[in-house]
């Protein structure tokens, strides 16, 4: 893993790093059977130093992949880190009411829906997700959780009716997945932005930038960015997307962090994203 460098400017007090992953021992906790990557060891401890080094507060934790519904290092890290901290988890949509209950106690308020970010397109394959999208929607908007969605742009586009009648509210990673080369002209980040505009219960995560931009130092996300604070202010969040898996060699959560120094270069803006949006989303 690579130097980190220095954080470009100070994050305001209670800033929150919106979405990251931690890993344990394998021969403690399992991996799962859709294994899209070598899993790495990357414990809570480790997290806690970056965080240190960012000026980061609070924490959300994401369910990675590799662990499948078994969201038991998740919630060991969770319980470690105390009440500054949030959960996402991977759970079926039709566990019982007690084990929600049983999530949401230890901090938990969401569910993933999280679908491999280089699926080749597919027309017509959000219909096979419609009916756990549907179910969990249903749930989370009871216990006032929300959903969130991990999905290949072209998969972003063709959910936007299905996301358009959620009663939950969602999240969206990696900007939608939008590949940055096409550009936020792209007539699907453009549907994007005309969706976002229109729908106050969606919140867009700028995390994982490496895996929609192929310029060197992320330059063609900019332009993408700034739509999106343009388009939504109120409604982007920052993740750091730890310990970045694959890419892991290639970039830095610094890195990552001071994007945001050039994407929205106004502190009053970077307050919103770092602190008041997560705040408000994650009841903080």
């Amino acid at each position: 893993m690579r130097d980190e460098g220095k954080p470009a400017f100070q994050a305001p007090p209670l800033s929150c790093d919106s979405h990251f992953h931690v890993f344990g021992p394998a021969e403690r906790y399992p991996y799962g059977t859709d294994i899209r990557y070598k899993p790495p060891l990357a414990p809570l401890e480790g997290y806690l130093r970056l965080a240190r080094h960012l000026g980061l507060e609070r924490y959300v934790f994401v369910q990675p992949s590799a662990y499948g519904r078994d969201n038991a290092c998740m919630l060991d890290a969770m319980r470690e880190a105390g009440a500054g901290c949030r959960g996402i988890v991977d759970i079926d949509e039709n566990a019982p009411d007690a084990e929600l209950e049983r999530l949401n106690s230890a901090g938990v308020r969401g569910v993933r829906v999280n679908v491999n970010p280089i699926k080749p397109p597919e027309p017509g394959f959000s219909k096979t997700m419609l009916a756990r999208i549907g179910r969990l929607d249903a749930r989370c908007a009871e216990i006032g959780w929300m959903l969130d969605f991990l999905t290949p742009g072209w998969l972003t586009q063709e959910l936007l009716p299905a996301m358009r009648g959620l009663k939950c509210r969602f999240t969206v990673a990696h900007m939608g997945m939008f590949l940055a080369k096409d550009g936020p002209k792209q007539p699907g980040f453009v549907h994007f932005l005309d969706f976002l505009r229109a729908a106050d219960r969606c919140w867009v995560k700028f995390t994982g930038t490496y895996r929609m931009s192929a310029a060197p130092g992320f330059g063609d996300a900019a332009p993408m960015a700034r739509a999106l604070i343009e388009a939504v202010p109120e409604r982007i969040i920052w993740g750091s997307d730890y310990p970045h898996l694959s890419f892991a060699e290639k970039v830095t959560s610094t890195e990552l962090f001071n994007l945001l120094a050039a994407w929205a270069p106004d502190t009053a803006k970077r307050r919103k994203i770092l602190v008041d949006n997560p705040q408000r989303l994650f009841g903080f």
